[in-house]
């Protein structure tokens, strides 16, 4: 029987309740995970400054274009937030709290922030999903990059990104600008945060981000697959087993059952000594 987590069920209900936003569901998670002592609220007041701060400088032009290019100047050139690319796969860029208070971060975070001033200032963003660079769009016609300044993104733009990432296993699809769902936010986050761990041999904290995700998507089997690795490493070999070999039996056809089944094995010499 699986071991009882109450941080893992603080956030279930937290990220479940429909009364709070995403930026208090993201500020929440860096609570429960790194902060226990964030004051939620405070944060909140911080974006709602940077809102203010902006909407004082704004003529009555109502012209998205125009609140877009204003949005972007006073956000990155006259407040100084951008894309951490020094040190991008830290974990504390995951943050909204971190990413407010050293105003860089990475372009998930980048990307809530800079759709929840817009919103302020009467813009109507969304959140794309696209493959290992998440993006934002203007309707469809306006694809912008706030982990690059806000810069306007072309199709050859977002191919190449997906080059830079993937090489040619992925070619642009229209789907991959896709609005993303808030759970599917969320979920990407606390996948950063469970890959940026288990890379600083924090498995323990790693452990926790996958049974957040398996919590609300109990079927994923690239999660089953992480925490088997997980707990191999945290020397719990026969639970280690246990979801090792669920993850085969519900992807059989997986690019890395070669290496699942080489892990299994060796855990089982393990388990037995």
């Amino acid at each position: 029987m699986e071991k009882f987590d109450p941080f893992v069920a603080e956030w279930v209900a937290f990220a479940q309740d429909p009364k709070y936003n995403l930026v208090e569901k993201c500020l929440k998670l860096a609570q429960i995970l790194e902060y226990p002592d964030l004051d939620i609220e405070s944060n909140i007041q911080r974006i709602n400054e940077i809102a203010k701060s902006l909407k004082v400088i704004l003529s009555d032009v109502k012209n998205p274009t125009y609140l877009i290019s204003m949005l972007n100047e006073h956000l990155f050139d006259t407040l100084g937030f951008h894309g951490d690319a020094d040190d991008y796969y830290n974990p504390k860029n995951n943050f909204l709290n971190e990413v407010l208070q050293k105003k860089s971060g990475i372009p998930i975070t980048l990307s809530i922030l800079y759709v929840e001033i817009a919103r302020r200032i009467g813009l109507d963003l969304k959140i794309c999903g696209f493959p290992s660079h998440v993006v934002v769009k203007h309707n469809e016609e306006m694809i912008l990059d706030p982990f690059s300044g806000g810069h306007l993104l072309s199709i050859d733009d977002l191919e190449d990104i997906l080059f830079r990432n993937f090489g040619e296993e992925i070619e642009f699809s229209p789907e991959f600008l896709d609005e993303l769902p808030e759970d599917k936010i969320l979920v990407r986050i606390i996948r950063n945060l469970k890959n940026s761990y288990a890379q600083s041999y924090a498995y323990e904290k790693a452990l926790r981000c996958a049974d957040m995700i398996l919590a609300v998507e109990p079927e994923s089997p690239d999660e089953i697959r992480d925490k088997g690795i997980i707990l191999e490493r945290l020397q719990k070999y026969q639970p280690a087993l246990d979801h090792l070999n669920k993850y085969l039996e519900i992807a059989p056809e997986a690019q890395d059952v070669d290496f699942i089944l080489e892990l299994i094995r060796n855990t089982r010499e393990k388990s037995s000594q």
